[in-house]
């Protein structure tokens, strides 16, 4: 059984440390100001994904335990931002990977999909079933702009433009270079969650012709209630980039993104299955979130798989 990817200990972010492998298992090395080393050992069974921020070394022997456990490590930034590489283990379920490309290639399952994705953003907001794509575009376009004129207010700013241009990037104002260096992090957070699921970043169902496609898609859910209203406060930094990554990740000690991160991720590509807090858990719940793991299995057009291991030759042969 795989464990829980949603639980509280599915992620661990360390930095700083030494992770080796001794005879009790894998653990960190922390050196003291005493000129002392701790060792912290890392539950590596009830781990799915294992963030190696800045300063940390990892032996193979570690590496290979890991794996064999079917931990993913992620290399990312301080406190868990920019994901920068990844490694999947063999054993890691490609579930979640198949109900992404079996949406991703059936345009009408694709489509269900975006605009689920645009609906999330409303909230509780009554959207009309009969609104479709084109409209919801329209629809976000609108919600921005009066996300933005409220946001300005707020804080005491004249009109807002939003200008995300790289050539012309020290003119901008302290507000957009604040959005984009949180947007930067937001992303690295999502890209992490997404390979500790095993998924493609580059299959997205709004965006396209980029391998973050669906990385953008996933963020893009978030942005109203995390990097938008972060950057707006930071308006008269001096700072706004350094200050907006600091702020930031002090901030998602609060803000639980990854576990909710995970819980969307699967509730758009399986319906069926959705996460509450109050029904987390609940043993049915349970059961849905976890999967027997298959070694190997064989595609079949008719029944879709097949059990592997089999002899499918007929008595004549």
């Amino acid at each position: 059984m795989l464990p829980r990817v949603a639980d509280s200990l599915s992620f661990l972010y360390l930095d700083m440390v030494r992770v080796v492998q001794d005879d009790t298992g894998v653990c960190a090395q922390i050196k003291t100001d005493e000129n002392r080393t701790d060792l912290v050992y890392i539950p590596t069974a009830a781990l799915s994904c294992l963030l190696l921020g800045p300063g940390v070394s990892i032996t193979t022997p570690a590496l290979t335990t890991l794996a064999r456990h079917g931990t993913s490590v992620v290399c990312v930034g301080a406190g868990g931002i920019r994901a920068y590489a990844g490694i999947l283990p063999d054993s890691l379920t490609t579930h979640w990977l198949e109900q992404q490309v079996a949406t991703w290639a059936d345009p009408a399952k694709r489509l269900e999909i975006a605009v689920r994705m645009y609906q999330m953003r409303f909230e509780d907001a009554d959207i009309p079933e009969s609104v479709n794509l084109d409209k919801l575009r329209g629809m976000e376009g609108q919600r921005m702009k009066a996300f933005y004129k409220i946001l300005a207010q707020q804080h005491g700013i004249g009109r807002f433009r939003r200008n995300y241009r790289p050539d012309q990037w020290g003119t901008q104002d302290p507000v957009n270079l604040a959005l984009s260096a949180a947007n930067t992090c937001l992303y690295g957070i999502v890209h992490a969650a997404l390979l500790a699921l095993g998924l493609s970043p580059a299959l997205g169902y709004v965006h396209a012709g980029t391998q973050h496609a669906f990385v953008y898609d996933i963020a893009d859910l978030y942005k109203a209630d995390t990097t938008l209203p972060l950057a707006f406060a930071l308006h008269n930094s001096d700072n706004p980039e350094q200050e907006a990554r600091r702020r930031f990740r002090e901030d998602l000690r609060l803000l639980r993104l990854l576990p909710r991160i995970i819980r969307d991720v699967q509730s758009l590509l399986s319906p069926s299955h959705t996460h509450t807090a109050a029904t987390d858990d609940d043993t049915d719940d349970e059961t849905s979130e976890r999967h027997d793991v298959r070694m190997v299995h064989l595609w079949d057009p008719k029944t879709g798989v097949l059990p592997a291991g089999v002899n499918y030759a007929n008595g004549d042969h």
